[in-house]
């Protein structure tokens, strides 16, 4: 994972169960990006591309963040930060855990266009974590989008409800260490594995989003439309086979690729529709296909 500077990942014990066969991985380097895919080619123009800056993003404890909001949310709607599942400051979910509406005061950060911190955001309770099939963190805060733009002029970030394109240019913006990285979305991992968890549907990144221990839950930001498109959440630092900092991918036939040196973000375009007035978590939503408890 890009990890939250503070875990102690190596202690983990690595069980062996999940997705990886027992079939050799393929390893790959990454000294160049993968070949365009068929949809990044067949463009026939090239995207507006928007200022991406900090405004929005957080600094947590150990990790990244960003104050977000769905297309339908209102100004007057509790905010929201999106993180890493494992960034929970109560630990890591265990594979198979949610953990819906847990009290929580954690302190966050927030900065402005140019990466300074201009006030700290509070949560009033967890209102959806886990590490299952994705790996998120949403926390609501004790202040609504309104009340923040008041006092910081700052906006939240938008999470976009579609699906997100291969060869789109992004930028991962971390407001622990106030760097952008630029890159492109170089495909779709059908599932990333990572010690004990697995990630359904994964961004894969190009070689230039070479992110690190602290960049954990920053915001991938589509630079065409300024909307989030993913959190970013882990790497393969060391070259290592579906271990902890060492995710591999396996595809629908359970044959594992292992790609050292090149870094993961998990969608978040499932998000919005879990989310209904008022900025109410409802995991029967229709549409909703996050984890459930």
């Amino acid at each position: 994972m890009n990890k939250p500077l503070l875990a102690t990942l190596a202690a983990l014990v690595i069980t062996g169960a999940g997705m990886a066969p027992a079939a050799a991985a393929t390893v790959t380097r990454a000294t160049a990006p993968a070949a365009a895919t068929k949809a990044t080619a067949a463009r026939s123009t090239t995207p507006t591309v928007r200022a991406v800056d900090f405004a929005g993003t957080v600094a947590l404890s150990n990790c990244s963040g960003s104050v977000i909001r769905f297309p339908n949310s209102a100004d007057g709607d509790p905010a929201l930060v999106l993180t890493n599942g494992h960034c929970l400051e109560t630990g890591f979910p265990s594979p198979g855990e949610v953990i819906v509406d847990q009290a929580s005061s954690r302190s966050f950060g927030l900065l402005n266009s140019a990466g300074t911190r201009v006030g700290t955001l509070r949560a009033g309770k967890v209102a959806y974590s886990t590490m299952t099939d994705t790996d998120v963190t949403i926390y609501q805060l004790t202040r609504t989008y309104a009340q923040i733009k008041s006092s910081y002029g700052i906006n939240a970030l938008t999470v976009s409800d579609t699906h997100p394109v291969a060869g789109t240019a992004i930028k991962v913006v971390s407001g622990y260490w106030q760097r952008i990285y630029s890159c492109n979305i170089d495909g779709f991992v059908y599932r990333l594995k990572e010690g004990d968890w697995t990630w359904k549907d994964s961004v894969r990144y190009t070689s230039a989003c070479n992110t690190i221990g602290g960049t954990s839950g920053s915001p991938v930001v589509d630079v065409a439309t300024g909307r989030v498109v993913a959190v970013n959440n882990t790497g393969n630092e060391a070259g290592e086979r579906c271990t902890v900092d060492n995710p591999c991918e396996v595809d629908a036939s359970g044959n594992v690729t292992v790609r050292e040196g090149i870094n993961y973000a998990e969608e978040t375009y499932l998000i919005p529709a879990c989310f209904g007035t008022g900025n109410k978590l409802n995991l029967n939503a229709s549409g909703c296909t996050l984890p459930k408890p």
